[in-house]
């Protein structure tokens, strides 16, 4: 299987509940390799572009206002497989619906508050770490 690369970003209550390191921990533990890692506040224009499949949506000013609230920690991964293992780790995007030893089984609330945002295919992975990491923040 090829390396991929995937972005994740520990999104603003896994930063408030102190759950960023167990975040870490387990991508680690998967064999995952940090290629990036930085701590942002996203802005409007970031987030606008990164949601722009639901930026017309009724429920986007709360997206916005929830992922802009506080500084989040960005991750670049590299590993086999990667995009589909982590989604795995994580389990489905409504905690409510995933399950105890998922990231967001275990630390999640709903489908907003959900831990953690990560890259759905390994085209949206690139574009994705290209969107928060200019190209000398990213270990080749």
């Amino acid at each position: 299987m090829a390396q991929e690369k995937t972005l994740i970003i520990c999104k603003p209550d896994c930063m408030e509940k102190g759950h960023v390191g167990d975040v870490i921990s387990r991508f680690e533990s998967a064999g995952f390799e940090i290629i990036g890692c930085k701590l942002a506040r996203l802005q409007a224009s970031q987030l606008r572009e990164h949601y722009a499949h639901v930026a017309d949506k009724p429920f986007y000013p709360d997206i916005e206002a929830f992922m802009s609230r506080r500084p989040v920690v960005i991750l670049a991964l590299r590993g086999e497989g990667i995009v589909d293992k982590v989604r795995e780790l994580l389990g489905p995007t409504d905690s409510r619906k995933a399950a105890k030893g998922t990231i967001r089984g275990d630390f999640g609330t709903d489908m907003m508050v959900n831990v953690v945002h990560a890259s759905d295919s390994v085209d949206n992975g690139l574009k994705e770490i290209a969107r928060f990491f200019r190209p000398e923040e990213v270990h080749a």
